[in-house]
C-alpha cells in the first residue's frame, strides 16, 4: 500500500507457532486454511448456449470458468476457488472444490457493508469517513480494528452477514489472540460464493436492499479507487476505460515464506461486460506465484466473458 515499506499482514485459521504473517503496506489479514484438493472447473450452470437469455436479451455464452480458465487453473501448483457472477443474465459458476479459505484484507469489505447498512443511510462522520477511506484505499489494519469495534465485531457483522444471505462465512471471535501477533479479524474464513454475495448487496441488492444506493456508491467509490499498487488480481487483462471496484488480500502460511495464500475479489463493468468475480488461493509457493494465478486466470475470465 502506498507510502510504506511492503510488510506483509496474515492471519491463520489456527494459530500456531508455526505461523509468521506480516503486513502487505498496510496489511492484508487472513487465515490459514485446511488442505484442500487440486482445483476443478465445477460450474453450477455449464451448458453452453448462443440464443439470447431469456429475461436479458444478452447472448448467453459458455461457462467462462471451464476451457481456457479451468485448464490454466489445474496447471497450477496452488488451490483455487472461484466465483462469477454475471450481471446481465442473473447466471453464475464456481471454479473449485475446497474448504473455506483465508478472507486477509478482504473481510474489509465486510466491515465496510456492516457499518453502512448499520448507519441507516445517515451519513458517516468525518472520522469514520476517514477510517474507511483508510480501511479499504489503502487496507490500513488500525483503521479495520477502529471500525471492527464500533460495528460489533463478529456478532455484529454476523447478523449483517446473516440478513445478506452469506452461509459459508466463519467470522473470527479474537481480534488480540493469543499467540497471534496481528489483528484477529482476519482469521475469518470464506469462500467465493459469499464475497459473490456481499458484492451483488453493491449491484443488485434486490427488492429490499440492506444498503442505500448513496451507500452502495460510497462503497464503491473506494473501491475503485484502491492504492495502485494493490490494482492486480480481477482488475488484469482489463482495458482502460472499464470500471474495476475490487479488494485484495495476501499473506504468507509459514515461517519460510513457502506458503502463501492471495485472493481478490470485485465488480467489472465496461465494454460489454459486467460481473462480480471472486477468486481466492492457497498453497502459493510465493507471493507473486499467487498474485500472477490471479493476474492471468482473470484475463482469461475478461476474454471468456465478452
Amino acid at each position: 500500500m502506498a507510502g510504506e515499506v511492503r510488510v506483509i499482514a496474515g492471519v491463520a485459521g489456527t494459530v500456531t507457532a508455526a505461523l509468521v504473517l506480516f503486513l502487505a503496506f498496510r496489511g492484508h489479514g487472513g487465515t490459514h486454511p485446511p488442505a484442500a484438493a487440486r482445483t476443478g472447473a465445477d460450474a453450477t450452470r455449464s451448458a453452453a448456449r448462443v440464443a439470447p437469455d431469456s429475461r436479458s436479451g444478452v447472448p448467453a455464452h459458455a461457462d467462462p470458468l471451464s476451457g481456457a480458465v479451468g485448464g490454466y487453473a489445474m496447471g497450477r501448483s496452488d488451490t483455487v476457488l472461484a466465483a462469477v457472477y454475471d450481471v446481465r443474465t442473473g447466471r453464475s459458476w464456481r471454479l473449485g472444490d475446497g474448504p473455506a479459505q483465508a478472507e486477509a484484507s478482504v473481510v474489509k469489505l465486510d466491515i465496510l457493508e456492516t457499518l453502512l447498512a448499520r448507519h441507516g443511510g445517515t451519513a458517516l462522520s468525518p472520522a469514520d469517513q476517514s477510517l474507511t477511506h483508510s480501511m479499504i484505499e489503502d487496507s490500513d489494519n488500525d483503521a479495520a480494528t477502529s471500525l471492527w469495534d464500533e460495528v460489533g465485531g463478529a456478532p455484529g457483522i454476523g447478523a449483517y452477514n446473516d440478513k445478506a444471505g452469506l452461509t459459508r462465512t466463519a467470522l473470527s471471535t479474537c481480534v488480540t489472540c493469543a499467540g497471534f501477533a496481528w489483528p484477529g479479524w482476519g482469521l475469518t474464513t470464506t469462500e467465493p460464493q459469499d464475497q459473490i454475495t456481499l458484492l451483488k448487496q453493491l449491484i443488485t441488492p434486490g427488492p429490499r436492499p440492506l444498503l442505500s444506493g448513496a451507500e452502495r456508491s460510497y462503497t464503491l467509490s473506494l473501491m475503485e479507487n484502491v492504492t495502485p499498487d494493490e490494482r492486480w488480481g480481477v482488475s488484469s487483462g482489463v482495458p482502460a476505460g472499464v470500471t474495476v471496484a475490487l479488494k485484495d488480500g495476501w499473506l504468507p502460511l509459514d515461517d519460510a515464506n513457502t506458503d502463501w495464500q492471495v485472493n481478490s475479489v470485485g465488480w467489472v463493468s465496461g465494454d460489454g461486460r459486467d460481473y462480480l468475480i471472486a477468486v481466492l488461493t492457497t498453497g502459493n509457493p510465493t507471493e507473486q506465484y499467487g498474485i500472477d494465478t490471479i493476474n492471468s486466470l482473470s484475463a482469461l475470465i475478461w476474454t471468456a466473458m465478452r
